[in-house]
This record gives C-alpha cells, structure tokens and sequence, in this order.
C-alpha cells in the first residue's frame, strides 16, 4: 500500500472541499444573501463564448414573478397553474440536477388582482426553514428539506388586506427570530412580525396601504433599523418591536407603484418610482433621523426627470447611480443633486416598462434584461461598458404578451451559476471560470 500517495490524495480532496466552501455562496433570499444585490463569489467568467448560454438543466414550471433562491443544495421557486384548478405551487429542485425534489399545491383564486400572471415574492430560506408568500397572501413556513408544513396562515382572510393592483408582493424578511412581512392589512397592520418558528404574531405596526417594495435591514446609529417603502411613506423601524424611528412622506400622486427596494450606500437612502420619480434621502449617523438631499419628479412617465423606476431596483456603484427608466433607458445619476450624467438605450428595449435586474460582481455589473440576456459590463461615468452578452432564457408571453413576451423575474446567482426563469422552464447555467 502506498501510504504517501493516499495521504496525499486525501489532503488533495480535502483542499478541493474547502476550497468550494470558501468560494461558493448561497443565495437565500431576494436580491442575495445580504439583499443588497452583490454577488460575491470569484472566478466568474470575464465574457460569454457565444451569443447563447449554455444551460445545464432545465426545469419545468409555470407562470410567476417569483424569482428563485438558492440554499443549502437546492434551489427554490415559486408559480401558478390555473388549469383545471386555479392554485399556487412552490418548487424545490436539486441544484445540480434541476431534479424535483418536493412540490407544494394549494388552492389560490385571485381576487382583485391584475397581471395574474403568479406570485410575486421571492422564496426567503433561513435555517433549515423556507418561507414563501403569495399573491393573495398565502404565507408557509416548511422545512427547507421535505416541504412539511411547519406552519401556515391565510394573511388576505386574517388581516383583511386591502388588496394592491398587482397583489401582495413585497418579499419578508428575517431579523433574529422574526419574519417580517409587508401585509397592508387593517388595523395597523401594513407590517406585521412573525414569531418564525412558531407562525405566531409578535408585533404589528402602521395604517399604511401595502406596496410591492421589499423591506431591507441596515445599521443607523448603533441599532438596526427595518428600512421599508410602503404605499404611503418610507419609514425606519425599531425590528424587534416595530417602533417607528423616522418616515419620510411619500403618498404617490396616482397609484401605488413602489416596487423597487430601498437602496442604502454610506449614508444615503435611495428611492425610484414610476409614476413618482426618484429621491436620495440622508440618514444620520449620530441619531435616528433622516433628511431630504433632493426629489425629482418629470411632468409623466414618459417626460421624466432624473430616474423613474419600474420593476428594476437601481444600483449605486463607484458612488453613481445606476438604473433603468420608465421606458428602458439605462441613467446614470449624480447622487447628490440627481442630475443626469448620461443615459443609454443600448441595454435594453425602449418599451414600457422595460427592465433590467443590476447585480455587482468585482468590478463589474451583471445585468439581466427583460429577452433573457445576460450583459457583462463596466458602469462609470463615462458611460456603459459593454463587455459581452448572450441568451440566458427565451421572453415568454403570459406576462406581457403584445410586445413579443418578457422576463420579468430577477435571477439568483450561486455557486458560480445562474439560475433563471420564464413562465414556462427554471434554468441554470455555469459562469465559473473552470468549467
């Protein structure tokens, strides 16, 4: 037996296993695992070999927003089937395999509803657990591993929520041992907290209407601080009991279109809107306060001022402002005045609506747009960069079909892949650099 050569074998095998632990990141939850929209891992690739990506599985799935997360092996997804039954459906596939490993089916008519096109809010896991919401407020907590029900609860009947246009949207979050959800229902309870293991409520707070914007958790001050945009203001909230620190008005002019996240860098608290245009607020270190920096607001959706996002959450990189405006042009923005520095309609179609989901990587800036590319590219104030792009995932037609279908859902990016969806397959991809 050559003892050297199996130690040697062993030590090599090891180091691979470490080596994966350290350079492969999960993805738990909406916008990454910090939500903050960075994706952290390396040796990614540095451009695309052809115009299309090559797919290492797919998956097949119906229609929804819900865009997917991974964790812990598995990869979980969210969507709706309205044939012969109308019900909702959560997914966990394999990730390496795209291979089912459990399903949930529950019964889910919508009400009040519009672009019933499936849930919206994204599958949140936190340890061993996996939270989903849906549309009319259906809200489980299973085990991340077998799909068994821990707990449940029928948010639209037990609230009686005040039902937004597009449905309930905005992703929960967990802090500590809560699960924060954004119901909009009555009684104060626009935020309620959830005990996580137990389903029960803990607190609930504000009279406001619900939006679709999902809520963030930052350092202000020495505490931490529940940063959410509801249908009337942005507020900052003590999180263990839903005391309100600081709001800032924001009641829109014509509806409830506040769907992109909060966007915190240093000091500054970043807000875009479709109708309502974009503001950059100041949260103070030395107390819990925050201030107006400036507002803009074009005189419409299409004669705008500054950035009026939709679907898409900007980006603040190298201290500029990035996002996609209300008909698809890339902006780039001084942040302290919102001036615009340049704009682009290179990186996506000028429709209404357009959309572009922005995650950091290094240096770079990975943007998805609604045909299903992948853009690999370089945000400064010189302009857009464009490195490489390809096909990740075809538009399909469910969501908007008079322009041809879109992707609408933003994809999750973990263990140097990227996973994707439509309204008709899951896909995932290899981006590492080793292949």
């Amino acid at each position: 037996m050559n003892t050297p050569l199996i130690r040697l074998q062993v030590l090599f095998s090891s180091l691979l296993l470490f080596t994966h632990s350290i350079d492969a990141d999960d993805w738990p939850q909406w916008r990454g695992p910090k939500r903050d929209g960075v994706w952290r891992e390396n040796g990614i690739i540095e451009k695309f070999k052809g115009d299309r990506i090559p797919v290492r599985w797919r998956a097949q799935i119906s229609g929804g927003y819900s865009g997917p997360t991974v964790a812990d092996g598995r990869v979980y997804v969210s969507d709706r089937v309205t044939k012969p039954e109308q019900v909702e459906r959560v997914h966990c596939f394999d990730w390496k395999t795209g291979k089912n490993i459990w399903t949930h089916t529950y019964d889910c008519v919508y009400r009040k509803v519009g672009y019933a096109a499936g849930p919206r809010a994204s599958v949140l896991i936190n340890d061993g657990r996996a939270y989903s919401l849906g549309s009319m407020g259906h809200l489980f907590c299973f085990n991340a591993k077998t799909g068994g029900i821990h707990w449940s609860k029928d948010l639209y009947s037990e609230y009686r929520i005040r039902m937004p246009i597009w449905g309930i949207a905005s992703s929960p979050i967990i802090e500590g041992n809560l699960l924060i959800v954004q119901v909009g229902g009555e009684g104060d309870a626009c935020l309620v907290a959830f005990d996580r293991k137990s389903g029960k409520e803990v607190w609930r707070a504000l009279p406001d209407r619900a939006s679709y914007s999902a809520p963030v958790i930052i350092e202000q001050s020495g505490k931490r601080v529940l940063v959410c945009w509801t249908g009337d203001r942005i507020v900052g909230l003590e999180p263990g009991t839903g005391k309100l620190h600081w709001e800032y008005p924001t009641k829109p002019k014509r509806m409830v279109l506040a769907i992109a996240s909060p966007v915190i860098h240093k000091d500054w608290l970043f807000l875009s809107g479709f109708y309502d245009g974009s503001f950059m607020l100041r949260l103070h270190s030395d107390e819990l306060k925050i201030s107006q920096i400036w507002q803009r607001r074009g005189v419409n959706e299409k004669q705008t001022d500054s950035l009026h996002s939709l679907i898409s959450t900007p980006i603040i990189h190298n201290d500029l402002v990035f996002g996609v405006d209300s008909y698809g042009e890339l902006r780039c923005l001084d942040p302290m005045t919102g001036d615009r520095i340049w704009s682009s309609d290179k990186a996506t179609r000028r429709a209404r609506w357009s959309t572009i989901h922005f995650v950091l990587n290094g240096d770079k800036v990975w943007m998805f747009n609604e045909m299903g590319e992948l853009i690999i590219s370089r945000l400064s104030r010189s302009g857009f960069d464009e490195i490489s792009r390809a096909r990740l995932i075809d538009p399909t037609l469910v969501q908007l079909r008079q322009r041809g279908g879109v992707c609408w859902s933003h994809p999750a990016y973990a263990y140097k892949h990227v996973f994707a969806r439509n309204d008709e397959e899951l896909v995932c991809a290899n981006l590492s650099l080793v292949e």
